[in-house]
Formats: structure tokens, sequence, C-alpha cells
């Protein structure tokens, strides 16, 4: 079910605000869309989560064209590679948040599951995280290399750059951000401690439960 573009509106003032007061990101370094019947909602380009308007966020045709509202953010092209692969899902959220970052900053043993399984609540929300290579904010390859892997993967790090999630309500989203944002926190504090992670078995146990 879609939203009405002026409750769209509204989540992403909501939420957004809510992301930026609770320093899961600053600046004008994130982004977030939703998608409506025939259009996208999504923050312009070179503003802060912490100070939209409704009245100014961007509406833009599924081919791209800008309806109403100020430019959209130059990660337009990320947001539909995505939601061309996950055409159920309605929202999503791109951070430059403080730990995922950090994590994408740092080798990857698996690329289809870089973030340790710790405790069963990423996975019930998002499963594996996968990561995909760096490239320039707002290039094409960027867009080509998430949507090569979204379909299986709502929940991606970008390499030095940051996570991007979609799901298929704006809550949901923004649920699966913060558990990826502290998953990645653990990880960092884990790191060189012998701690204990879930068995193959007890993620395959959740994945089956909580498929995605």
């Amino acid at each position: 079910m879609f939203l009405e573009e002026q409750d769209a509106k509204q989540q992403i003032v909501t939420f957004a605000k809510s992301i930026f007061d609770r320093g899961l990101t600053s600046g004008a370094s994130a982004n977030m869309s939703v998608r409506i019947a025939d259009a996208w909602v999504m923050t312009p380009t070179n503003t802060c989560f912490g100070f939209l308007q409704a009245d100014e966020l961007s509406v833009v045709s599924l081919d791209g064209t800008l309806l109403k509202g100020l430019p959209p953010s130059k990660e337009f092209r990320l947001h539909k590679a995505m939601y061309d692969k996950r055409p159920d899902d309605r929202c999503i959220i791109h951070l430059h948040s403080t730990y995922a970052t950090a994590l994408s900053c740092l080798p990857a043993k698996d690329i289809s599951n870089i973030v340790p399984t710790y405790t069963p609540y990423l996975t019930m929300r998002l499963g594996p995280i996968a990561m995909v290579p760096y490239f320039a904010p707002g290039d094409d390859a960027l867009a080509n290399a998430v949507g090569e892997i979204a379909a299986e993967h709502p929940g991606i790090i970008m390499a030095n750059h940051g996570p991007i999630v979609s799901a298929q309500s704006v809550e949901s989203c923004v649920y699966g951000m913060e558990e990826l944002e502290e998953s990645c926190k653990l990880a960092l504090l884990l790191q060189n401690l012998d701690a204990n992670k879930l068995t193959d078995e007890q993620i395959n146990t959740l994945l089956t439960r909580f498929k995605k």
C-alpha cells in the first residue's frame, strides 16, 4: 500500500529529524526516499535531516523527472537501483553513520556477509549485510553495483562510504538502519576479543523464520 504524498512528506520530516537528533547523521550527508503510487518523495540535494521542510522535498517521477520541490539528492539513481530490484519496498535510507561507515573502511572477509552476527536482531530485520566496492557518490557505477545485489540484500554497506537500507515501510526502514548501526558498533567493539557469535545453525533458523 502506498502512502499519499503529504503523508510521505510528513513521515520523512519526522523520522529524518529523529535520526539527526540522535546523532546518526550530521550535516547534509544523508538521503531518504519514500515510494508513492506514481513517484518518489525524496530529500533534496545538500539538505540536512534536522531541518527539512515538507514543501521543499523533491517529488520525482519514476523516470527521474523532477515534478515539484527542490532538486533531489544526487543519490537518486542509487535509490532507484534498489527500488527496481525490490518493488514491494516503500522506503530507502542512506546514511554516513559513524560505526557502519567505519566498518566500511575495513577489509571484508566475506563481502556477502560483512557484519558479524553477535545478536539475532540484525538477521531478523535485514538478513546478511553485503558490501559493494567503492565508487564516487552519485556515480552510475555505484548504483549498478548496489542494484546487482539489492534483490537479496535489503541492507548494504558501500565501501568507504556508508550504509543503505530498504524496507516495506518507513518505520521498518528506520529500525533496520538503527539495528545495522548498532551491529556495526558491536562488531568494532568486539573485533579484537574472543566474543561468542551465533552459530550457523542459529543464524539459519533466524533466516528461515524471518526471511527477507
